[in-house]
């Protein structure tokens, strides 16, 4: 049984999240701050957390910020009244995995914490799949439809983290920052050279697309979404 911790302050709300998981077999267990959430994970194994960003003593954006610091790669799916999107970037930048804006379907925070669960099983197995293509990290090979190509390292490394977090945009610099490292003497720019390959690699797949965020960066798209 998955165990969810939910970090919420209205009480209420609170245990109406914890009603529906606990009726969809989850486990869930409850707090009403960013500080509490930190203090049970302390002594409880989680396997996802959903926290509210505005909270006493401790908010949504530290929780997850001090998680991440710490090294957990606990998913998160944080939950918020606030619908702009620069809250919603902040909220992906502290390292959010999914983002909910109030008021929440509950049907649809089930089918999110599914979705969430299943691709932390997936990075925990150093694979990924979307569509008919399969991705593996330790071979650097991608599969689709009995054919299967391997990829130089950079370029595996560039799809795998996009298509990890489909329609998310990430920055040039993030992506150098994370697959060339913090301290390498590479321009920005060498990642629209590795875009450019793996889109003509790809330009037949219909499990996938890589777009342009003018401006801002790149972000992937399932086929039935681009």
């Amino acid at each position: 049984m998955f165990r969810i911790l939910v970090a919420e302050d209205d009480e209420a709300l609170q245990q109406l999240f914890c009603r529906v998981l606990k009726h969809n077999g989850f486990f869930p267990m409850g707090v009403s701050d960013g500080q509490a959430a930190l203090e049970l994970l302390e002594t409880e194994y989680v396997d996802l957390i959903i926290s509210d960003i505005m909270m006493p003593r401790m908010d949504g954006y530290a929780l997850v910020q001090s998680l991440r610091d710490s090294g957990s790669q606990i998913p998160i799916l944080m939950i918020t009244a606030r619908d702009g999107f620069q809250d919603m970037q902040f909220g992906f930048q502290s390292g959010a995995d999914d983002y909910m804006v109030k008021p929440i379907n509950v049907n649809e925070l089930v089918l999110r914490v599914n979705a969430l669960l299943r691709r932390a099983r997936m990075v925990a197995e150093r694979r990924q799949v979307v569509g008919e293509t399969q991705l593996d990290y330790d071979s650097y090979s991608i599969s689709c439809k009995g054919r299967t190509t391997v990829l130089p390292q950079k370029e595996f490394q560039l799809l795998y983290k996009l298509l990890s977090s489909p329609g998310q945009i990430f920055t040039r610099q993030q992506l150098m920052d994370e697959i060339w490292g913090f301290d390498s003497a590479t321009e920005p720019r060498t990642v629209d050279v590795h875009i450019n390959r793996l889109r003509d690699r790809f330009r037949n797949s219909t499990d996938f697309e890589i777009m342009t965020v003018r401006g801002i960066g790149y972000k992937a798209v399932k086929g039935h979404e681009s």
